[in-house]
């Protein structure tokens, strides 16, 4: 697993109404590209099918943000990947 989703996965998916909304926005086929904006990751959908995942810190006082690394995931596997890890918590998947 890329290290970048294990870590969205451990900041993100960590209560039942984040997984649903999360899985929500991925699934919506009505949101053709759009950002979800979680605890500390950013979920960018370009597409319905592609997605970019990263890290936003922005600084206070400043207009400034650090976007550390990034990845990019296709649709399919960015659902398994959250449900794989949601199973493992005990989430109730969708």
């Amino acid at each position: 697993m890329d290290n970048v989703i294990k870590r969205f996965l451990q900041s993100e998916i960590m209560y039942q109404d984040l997984y649903d909304e999360i899985i929500n926005f991925i699934s919506n086929v009505h949101i053709r590209n759009g950002e979800f904006e979680g605890n500390e990751f950013i979920i960018k959908k370009m597409d319905k099918d592609n997605f970019i995942i990263f890290p936003e810190y922005t600084f206070r006082g400043e207009n400034q943000r650090d976007i550390p690394y990034s990845t990019s995931i296709y649709r399919k596997n960015l659902i398994e990947e959250i449900n794989d890890y949601a199973q493992k918590q005990g989430i109730k998947m969708k």
